[in-house]
């Protein structure tokens, strides 16, 4: 069961491709200074996954005028991340969070690793809205051929500052 809007947001470190180098994301970077966009992607190399990344990395500035930040996480691993970035998804600048091991421990912990058939093993397509203080301000899961809908995570974000 996914997680809903009032759960406390599990903690998290993982791998990520940022741009063009490797790094860390924490949760804890963000706990008490920025609003944080969580959103979940089965696969890399799938065409919804292909054009949910882009999109979301085309609004970015958007996002932080809103005082968020995004990133995305798949249980795909780093290399996948690089090859996928060179080769599909173009220059993004959004953290790429690998959820490759333990396998799936961020996706569990948010309630989005599929565990049976069909297609186990895999995040749903999902994303979430933590605020500063750690919260679930807003969560969503998506069919896995639909991408999330970023105006609808920014009217979310316009009406958790109370704009």
């Amino acid at each position: 069961m996914a997680l809903k809007i009032g759960d406390q947001a599990p903690d998290f470190e993982l791998p990520a491709v940022v741009g063009d180098q490797q790094s860390v994301v924490k949760m804890s970077d963000f706990r008490g200074k920025r609003n944080l966009v969580i959103t979940f992607h089965p696969m890399d190399w799938t065409p919804v996954c292909a054009h949910q990344v882009p999109e979301l990395d085309s609004r970015r500035k958007e996002f932080q005028a809103l005082d968020a930040e995004v990133i995305d996480v798949s249980v795909d691993s780093l290399p996948s991340h690089k090859a996928w970035r060179k080769n599909e998804v173009g220059e993004v600048q959004i953290p790429l969070g690998s959820d490759f091991y333990p396998h799936g421990a961020v996706s569990k912990a948010f309630g989005v690793l599929r565990e049976g058939p069909p297609l186990p093993g895999i995040s749903e397509r999902a994303a979430f809205i933590v605020d500063k203080s750690g919260k679930i301000a807003f969560a969503k899961v998506y069919p896995l051929d639909v991408a999330p809908k970023v105006q609808e995570l920014l009217d979310a974000l316009q009406k958790l500052n109370g704009a």
